[in-house]
């Protein structure tokens, strides 16, 4: 073992070992204002609970703490919002004094410690400045993603019984204009839970109608608010609530709550993304998913970065070199964003030629999750860039990345396909159907012993014993991911499907993402996905489907073939793989998951639950036609 390598071993040995010396050191970096009477110990929910007694404010670590430490003047917020051709910055002053005011704001119309808030808004400085804002004063923030179905926002609201909804007057998808009041209004109409007033971001692209009551100006109501002071809360006290789409189709309220999550955040900044205070950070991913939540708001304000809050798409918004672009003038050092952002630039650009120019040189590493990466998005990356491509792994569950390479603490080697090691504070095993342990290189089920480290969601909203269903009961004294994969022999852990997507081809186990593996490494190949269908004589048997790079004029019947001959090579003919279907576009949600399940429902004529997160619904349309039959998307 080299001595790089001990580093890791030790720090990881040390957070095993000594959890509450290895959480209490992180935890002394923020400002609290009460000291914890425990670390981690027995408090309410089904799981242990990180620093118990304590109590401090998340807008103050986030915001307030570094303007009284001489930071004011720090770019805090970098927007570029390239469907409106702007561009804007907000210092750490600034933003404390337009959050203080939008949190007065809500304290005046009666919000307090413990309500909760719908903030419904695109990626945008003020939906940044909303959530901090519920932060400041104790409210409990829940973001939805701007546009989504009223039917979906009224099961939301209906569930949260927020007291204020908070929102942008509309919303762009690419050059689409989306009003959201009439969505909005909409869902009021569907739920019943009702809310005491809607606080309006206006827009000059499609401004919302106000009636100045139940329809407010937010500029107004900020410009005559008195600054709010930050509220101390519990550290176990809620942040927020992040709905996910659960397998049944029914939300999942995840909980998030303050302390553990801060000094997690707080941990990863530096130890996995090596960003230093003062530095730039960028997710390019999106306020309504988890990774808005920890990277573009909480992880790098809480780390005295530069956070870049981008409005647009990797391609189209102008053109496929925007991410380089953007990197270049705001001299990022850390990048985030999903494999599937990649894989739509490599489409457009499979040479990179749009990344010619830019000057990436202060860009350390790029990090993609959401997905699992495959190796050769991962390879294009590298050889594009030049730099350091981490393929981690983590859930809205988690709250931050339970497998990385910790680039903060040393660089280790990069295998393709895996998502490195485990983290400080994950004990991570891959169990099979008894709950026994499998040996290196074997696939099982993927789990983490308990406790949980700090940042993991402690429960659901309202759902404890859904959350024991889901997480806790099929393997006692672990957390479920979900996740199938193996570890091998070097400790580095390979996620390479759910559980619900492995594929089983006549008793044998096949993952779909071994098969995806091989029909990516084809040079025609963009992105791809393969599922198992139906199958009479076999169960199921692995189905492909495949997106070809912007100006491909490969023979499809040619391609096919040599597609389905190179599966066989790699994998074996127990694979009994014989279909392959070349598609204009992959199903996703707007993160950029795959909806595999979907496309698996559509070929076996089963009704297909959508995911109110789909990116696009037509696209359906084309796997409809493929297996003839007619649509029962619901």
């Amino acid at each position: 073992m080299s001595k790089n390598q001990s580093e890791y071993a030790k720090i990881s040995a040390f957070a095993a070992d000594e959890p509450e010396k290895f959480w209490a050191d992180v935890a002394e970096k923020l400002s609290w204002t009460k000291r914890w009477d425990a670390v981690v110990g027995k408090a309410e929910g089904p799981i242990p609970r990180w620093f118990i007694g304590g109590e401090l404010n998340a807008c103050y670590n986030c915001v307030d703490r570094h303007v009284d430490d001489g930071f004011g003047d720090q770019i805090a917020i970098q927007y570029e919002s390239p469907v409106t051709e702007t561009a804007r910055s907000l210092t750490f002053a600034e933003l404390k004094d337009t959050t203080a005011r939008l949190a007065g704001a809500m304290q005046a119309r009666g919000v307090a410690k413990g309500d909760r808030i719908i903030i419904y808004m695109p990626n945008s400085p003020e939906a940044v400045i909303a959530m901090l804002a519920c932060a400041r004063i104790g409210a409990i923030h829940s973001v939805v993603f701007g546009g989504f179905a009223a039917k979906e926002l009224a099961a939301r609201i209906d569930d949260a019984t927020p007291k204020l909804v908070i929102a942008a007057s509309c919303g762009i998808e690419g050059a689409k204009i989306l009003p959201y009041q009439p969505m909005l209004e909409e869902a009021y109409a569907l739920a019943d839970h009702e809310i005491d007033a809607t606080i309006y971001w206006q827009r000059e692209q499609a401004p919302a109608e106000l009636d100045g009551t139940r329809a407010l100006d937010w500029a107004k109501e900020v410009a005559d608010a008195e600054p709010a002071s930050c509220v101390s809360v519990a550290a176990t006290d809620p942040l927020y609530i992040l709905y996910t789409s659960g397998t049944t189709g029914q939300p999942k309220g995840i909980v998030r709550d303050t302390g553990g999550y801060l000094v997690a955040l707080a941990w990863t900044m530096e130890g996995i993304y090596n960003c230093p205070p003062g530095d730039t950070y960028w997710a390019a991913s999106d306020v309504g998913w988890v990774v808005g939540h920890s990277y573009i708001v909480y992880g790098p304000l809480l780390n005295r970065n530069t956070t870049v809050v981008f409005e647009g798409k990797p391609v189209g918004t102008p053109d496929a070199g925007i991410f380089w672009s953007i990197m270049a003038k705001h001299k990022v050092r850390s990048f985030f964003t999903a494999p599937t952002a990649i894989r739509a630039i490599k489409q457009i650009d499979p040479e990179g030629a749009l990344a010619a120019g830019h000057d990436l040189s202060p860009l350390q590493a790029v990090y993609l999750a959401g997905e699992r990466t495959d190796p050769s998005t991962l390879e294009w990356t590298e050889n594009l860039l030049g730099k350091t491509v981490v393929d981690h792994w983590w859930q809205t569950e988690t709250g931050w990345a339970i497998c990385a390479n910790p680039l903060g603490i040393e660089e280790l080697p990069t295998k393709a396909g895996s998502t490195s090691v485990p983290m400080p504070g994950w004990n991570i095993e891959c169990l099979d159907d008894d709950g026994a342990p499998v040996a290196a290189n074997e696939t099982g089920a993927i789990v983490a012993k308990l406790p949980l480290p700090p940042g993991a969601a402690p429960t659901l909203w309202n759902a404890e014993a859904r959350y024991v269903e889901a997480y806790l009961d099929r393997y006692p004294g672990y957390y479920l991911s979900g996740d199938a994969g193996y570890i091998d022999e070097d400790g580095f852990v390979y996620v390479m499907t759910r559980t619900d997507d492995v594929i089983n081809v006549a008793g044998h186990r096949l993952s779909s993402s071994a098969i995806e593996e091989v029909l990516a490494a084809n040079p025609a190949v963009a992105e791809c996905a393969v599922v198992g269908i139906y199958d009479s004589l076999k169960g199921q048997i692995p189905a492909g489907f495949v997106v070809l790079k912007a100006g491909e004029e490969s023979d499809p019947a040619t391609l096919e073939k040599q597609l389905i001959l190179d599966v066989r090579t790699a994998i074996g003919p127990v694979a009994a793989f014989k279909q392959v279907h070349i598609v204009s576009k992959l199903p996703k949600t707007r993160s950029g998951k795959i909806l595999r399940r979907n496309i698996r429902q559509i070929a076996d004529k089963e009704e297909a639950t959508i995911p109110a997160t789909i990116e696009d619904l037509t696209v359906l349309d084309e796997y409809y036609d493929l297996f003839d039959h007619e649509s029962g998307a619901t």
